[in-house]
């Protein structure tokens, strides 16, 4: 047997994976991670703040001036790392109509025009979304003292996380994987 032969259960038994398209899918897993990390402590936050806060109100009539501000800074974080984690597991919102009648080489021409479409739009968007980022810098939350250019930063990281997932779709499918052949019906979270 050469190299590549060997069946493997992570990937249907199709063999091992190329090291360069491992290493590209690592890229996805990457971003799946930091998605995960900065909802987990975002949520984790959030929570014990606002828990805190409103003990403190009722146990003593008076609780955190700050927590009111603090889901500015991370509630964009949050869904950030949301759309990042959905984006690299491939569990956005989809209509699978189309790939489900399409033959596997039609699907990888209509996954490669998706995900053509995400790059340029995320682009677009990060292209776009400088100005607002700049004027940012100036805007400061009155309890915390803190730029809001903190919180815009995770329009940045959510486009440039999409952008970076795309590409290593992109490169997936030029590499020859059927990025829709999924079974939804068991994958869906909804």
């Amino acid at each position: 047997m050469t190299r590549g032969d060997t069946p493997s259960p992570e990937r249907d038994g199709e063999g091992r994976q190329r090291p360069f398209l491992a290493w590209v899918t690592g890229i996805s897993s990457l971003l799946d991670w930091s998605g995960r990390i900065i909802a987990a402590i975002c949520l984790g936050f959030i929570f014990v703040t606002l828990l805190t806060n409103v003990t403190l109100r009722y146990a003593f009539g008076s609780g955190i001036a700050w927590a009111y501000e603090i889901h500015a800074l991370l509630l964009p974080w949050l869904v950030g790392g949301g759309i990042v984690i959905a984006a690299a597991r491939g569990r956005n919102i989809a209509i699978t109509l189309m790939p489900d009648l399409l033959s596997q080489n039609a699907r990888r021409i209509l996954s490669l025009a998706i995900n053509v479409v995400i790059l340029v739009i995320s682009v677009e968007v990060l292209r776009s979304s400088t100005p607002i980022l700049n004027a940012s810098k100036f805007q400061t939350l009155s309890t915390l003292g803190v730029k809001q250019y903190w919180g815009y930063l995770s329009l940045f990281y959510a486009f440039a996380g999409m952008a970076v997932i795309a590409v290593v779709d992109i490169i997936r499918t030029f590499a020859g994987e059927d990025l829709h052949a999924t079974d939804y019906e068991t994958t869906s979270l909804s």
